[in-house]
């Protein structure tokens, strides 16, 4: 082949509209692939962009709507407190205790563990109506029961999961996988923090670990800022807190703010909200040095205080301990403060792991509704107490334990718009089914967010090329429960 027709043949292939299209990556499937994450660069960038990069990106933010709750404790009580001894009183159950559920009731049940086709077991404790309101309540919980006219009793929830780790997720999350953000991220998320020394969203863990583990209060695909910060319960909050021997705090004001400057530049260059979430957590991180011994150090409270939550020692980690921390971190500006609690898995020895587990809990989220009260901060706080699922009318290891049971369970809310001293739907005969007014997650996470001043279809971030929410596309607002 001679030079001119070479020189044809590659003029040829650089003018042929379809080499280039293939090529060069520009085909259809190219192009739309370009487009997508075009406008997932463009979400991202949006938060970065909110403010100058000297700003603070969790600077609080407005609602879709003038708002009842302004912040939020979620006091998760991990491993499903079982609702037929706690909250859902069935007498009939009592009656049918030690005979077979009827055939007609366990069509298409699914159980976790047991064989469905297993002895009903009568509640193990007696229940008694309370307050004004007349809110039936267990004998276990004596100090839930002095706030039952401040409290809305959701017994009809319902859920798909029927396993421990995916049903804390689902809670949390709004759904079964790892890798959504959860309920406290979409809260910072929308409305930023009122706190400038502490993190926005705090989690508090007492008792063992989550089944969950971190997905409960991770940020999923929304920037980091947005995630949960655990707390230990007990010395520095927060490991490496105190500086190293040889540093002292101007060596460490320079070394910080050599790197934001760099970090500044990659910003404004990038653009990409991450690394707006790595200068906010260096400056969290020089800011808690100061703000977080103070917060931890309950010899600021009165002995009023620390007995009502049932303190014994301020120094020493407990759940009550996590309540009272949860109204000083509130206090302080912290948008969302979660408090996970997993000691309620009975499938045996039922009586006396929910007596003990009501003995460890029952006065603190009592106390802690209570002086949000007192200090005029219930108004404007939503308190959520629950679990994952509830627990199966069917006995499971002898008579003395019950398996998983997602068909229906209880929690309660507290304050933040929430209809106080209101028990919400009813439950079959047998606590086997909803049937009256059912709430599921959806409809749940739909409710708070409409509390907290959002549209749940509305608060959105676009991730691999669609519009995410935490009601996925799911929800509907509970009105019977707003106040």
């Amino acid at each position: 082949m001679n030079i001119t027709q070479q020189l044809h043949d590659v003029r040829a292939r650089i003018l042929s509209r379809r080499w280039f299209l293939r090529d060069c990556g520009l085909g259809l499937a190219g192009i739309a692939a370009h487009s997508l994450l075009a406008r997932e660069a463009a979400a991202k960038a949006e938060i970065a962009a909110k403010a100058p990069a000297s700003e603070n990106p969790l600077a609080p933010r407005q609602a879709h709507f003038p708002a009842k709750a302004k912040r939020v404790i979620y006091i998760f009580q991990a491993g499903a407190p079982s609702h037929l001894e706690l909250f859902d009183n069935k007498p009939e159950l009592t009656k049918h205790d030690g005979q077979l559920p009827p055939a007609e009731l366990l069509k298409g049940y699914r159980a976790a563990f047991i064989n469905p086709n297993s002895a009903l077991l009568g509640p193990k404790f007696k229940f008694a109506r309370h307050g004004q309101c007349g809110m039936e309540l267990s004998e276990v919980l004596p100090f839930t029961a002095k706030i039952a006219d401040d409290l809305c009793l959701v017994r009809t929830m319902h859920t798909e999961a029927v396993n421990h780790a995916p049903a804390q997720i689902m809670m949390n999350s709004g759904s079964q996988q790892f890798g959504r953000p959860s309920f406290g991220s979409w809260t910072t998320y929308g409305l930023g923090s009122e706190s400038a020394d502490l993190p926005g969203f705090v989690v508090l863990t007492s008792a063992k670990g989550t089944s969950g583990g971190a997905s409960n209060y991770g940020c999923g695909f929304l920037p980091t800022m947005y995630g949960g910060t655990p707390f230990r319960s007990a010395g520095d909050p927060v490991l490496y807190l105190s500086n190293p021997a040889g540093i002292d705090l101007e060596t460490q004001r320079a070394s910080l703010d050599a790197l934001n400057r760099l970090n500044e530049q990659a910003l404004q260059s990038e653009s990409d909200p991450e690394i707006a979430a790595r200068i906010q957590s260096y400056e969290m991180a020089y800011r808690l040095q100061t703000s977080a011994p103070e917060l931890m150090d309950l010899g600021q409270e009165t002995k009023e205080t620390l007995d009502s939550y049932g303190i014994k020692s301020p120094k020493d980690a407990s759940f009550a301990r996590n309540c009272l921390l949860a109204r000083r971190l509130v206090e302080r500006g912290v948008r969302f403060v979660q408090l996970f609690h997993e000691a309620w898995d009975q499938h045996g020895n039922l009586t006396a792991g929910v007596k003990q587990n009501a003995l460890d809990t029952d006065q603190a989220s009592a106390a802690l509704v209570t002086d949000l009260k007192q200090r005029g901060l219930l108004a404007d706080t939503l308190v959520i107490w629950g679990g994952e699922f509830g627990r199966t009318p069917m006995t499971q290891g002898g008579t003395d334990g019950r398996d998983h049971h997602n068909r229906c369970f209880s929690l309660w809310l507290a304050g933040g718009g929430a209809k106080s001293g209101y028990t919400h739907g009813q439950t079959d005969e047998l606590g086997f089914n909803v049937a009256v007014d059912p709430v599921h997650v959806h409809d749940l996470h739909a409710t708070l967010l409409h509390l907290l001043g959002f549209d749940h279809t509305r608060l959105t971030y676009r991730f691999q090329g669609r519009d995410y929410r935490l009601t996925d596309v799911h929800g509907r607002i509970v009105e019977e429960i707003l106040a």
